[in-house]
């Protein structure tokens, strides 16, 4: 048994395994991105079904890499490892005939096929944004790994393919410690039946959260229905939530299914709680607690549904179950489990730029736009935005950009005017006479430039701080006192 294979034997889950793999190509490979994509026969490509970058594990519904492009070339270098069945090495992206970017502009990658009985089945990859990152060593590494790792990729192949057809829910993980928190709750409560409570700033991704639990549950065939209570008027949401027979009110001129009903096997998410009427919890409670359902008008027995509920509100449900607006036996039934959601603003400062270059590709493709980058002046106003839409609001922005965007490249000026006209977040203390010095106003924007300069630089250098230094003009202890002064860790990088 090889070395990968005694890693890889006792990792049961597919999303684990996945982890695991590249957690092993990125240590024996010295990289620090990389991906596994695996051959997608229905959609006829490669799914990117585990992908690192820059340390967030990002998953997208969908995300399948066609063979071609257009102009006939192959779309990248997973794709021609993949149609020639071999290993195959990029030192140079600039000037590589088979390179496309995916999340991130990078300048060189490694990629292995994954064989399984004489065949490709994905390719395993691995990039940097350093040229001659890798060498014939790196790929032989990245091939026994990928070689070793087959049979499992295959069991995952398996699974996806079995999976994909509910949807993959859009997620990015290992954005902060406290979104960590939240994933290791996902894992945990996903398989069982408890109702989830999700709380949260408005846009940061209650119902994202809730697709992950209902997708990584056993309910995950079965149907997800979401009822927005803030956005149904009072006197009809009884009937949406329950239904109502013919003649339960003026209007109500046939039978009609509940959401409870559509739910049925499945799970109902039911977003804005906070806004649910007292009246209406009572019959709530009872779903909850019994599984017993009765439509509007109906007087029958009532009926018995099996349905998984997860609820959201960026309300304070605790003090308004104090005041009596909120029964306060209905929450605790169904804050068995909670999440509480950060902001975006308490994580955006290390993981912004990534997010933002994910949206930006999700738009490109939505509306078949040949936009590829974020320039620094655009990254530099987006990280002195405060963003109170949270991650909904970075989206909505990205998505604007794209649209607005006249090249490749989004710009400062095709950011949505809200953003870009915003007076920059923490601002310097006012100078003695009230308003702000020009040396207060050039660090305000010159922050998050440098950060981004610092962190390119040192990964062109492979975090070797000496070398870096040198390419810069300046000495290593300027260097170290420039990256401490911008909060950036050390970690990673080098001393010689």
């Amino acid at each position: 048994m090889s070395s990968t294979d005694e890693a890889l034997h006792d990792v049961s889950d597919v999303e684990s395994l996945e982890r695991r793999i590249m957690e092993l190509a990125l240590e024996r490979t010295g990289a620090h991105h990389g991906a596994i994509l695996l051959w997608d026969e229905a959609k006829n490509g490669l799914a990117i079904h585990f992908h690192v970058v820059e340390g967030l594990i990002v998953t997208l519904p969908d995300d399948v890499l066609p063979l071609r492009r257009a102009d006939g070339g192959f779309n990248g270098v997973a794709a021609y490892a993949y149609a020639q069945n071999e290993p195959y090495l990029c030192v140079d992206a600039a000037t590589d005939p088979h390179y496309a970017p995916y999340y991130f502009e990078v300048a060189s990658v490694a990629a292995a096929p994954i064989p399984y009985q004489g065949r490709a089945i994905g390719v395993l990859s691995v990039s940097s944004r350093r040229k001659h990152s890798f060498d014939d060593t790196t790929l032989a590494a990245l091939q026994e790994i990928a070689t070793s790792s087959a049979k499992f990729l295959r069991r995952a192949q398996l699974y996806h393919a079995s999976r994909d057809k509910s949807g993959r829910p859009f997620l990015i993980k290992g954005l902060s410690p406290e979104w960590l928190e939240v994933e290791r709750r996902i894992e945990r409560v996903a398989r069982t039946n408890v109702p989830v409570l999700v709380h949260g700033e408005s846009g940061t991704g209650k119902e994202l959260v809730a697709h992950a639990i209902h997708f990584n549950s056993a309910r995950a065939d079965a149907p997800f229905v979401t009822v927005n209570c803030a956005a149904i008027p009072e006197t009809l949401l009884e009937s949406v939530l329950f239904g109502h027979v013919k003649g339960a009110f003026t209007g109500a001129t046939r039978d009609k299914k509940g959401e409870f009903v559509k739910a049925d096997g499945g799970t109902l998410f039911l977003d804005e709680l906070g806004e649910l009427p007292v009246p209406l919890q009572a019959k709530v409670l009872r779903a909850v607690e019994d599984g017993e359902i009765q439509p509007l008008g109906s007087d029958e027995a009532p009926r018995t549904v099996d349905v998984r509920l997860i609820c959201a509100t960026n309300r304070d449900l605790p003090a308004m179950a104090r005041e009596g607006t909120f029964r306060e036996d209905l929450y605790y039934r169904l804050s068995v489990m909670t999440m509480e959601l950060p902001p975006l603003r308490s994580y955006k400062r290390d993981n912004l730029e990534t997010m933002a270059r994910v949206f930006l590709k999700q738009a490109a493709e939505k509306h078949e736009r040949p936009v590829r980058r974020l320039s620094t002046d655009a990254l530099a106003v987006l990280m002195a935005y405060d963003f109170p839409g949270n991650v909904r609001e970075l989206k909505n922005a990205m998505e604007h950009a794209v649209l607005m965007a006249s090249g490749e490249a989004i710009t400062a000026e095709d950011l949505p005017a809200m953003i870009r006209d915003a007076p920059p977040t923490a601002p310097a203390p006012p100078s003695r006479h009230g308003e702000p010095t020009l040396a207060e106003m050039r660090e305000r924007w010159l922050a998050p430039l440098e950060t981004q300069w610092l962190r390119e630089l040192l990964e062109r250098h492979g975090q070797n701080v000496r070398r870096a230094a040198k390419a810069a003009g300046v000495t290593p202890v300027t260097l170290y006192r420039l990256l401490d002064k911008r909060g950036m860790s050390r970690a990673r990088a080098r001393r010689s």
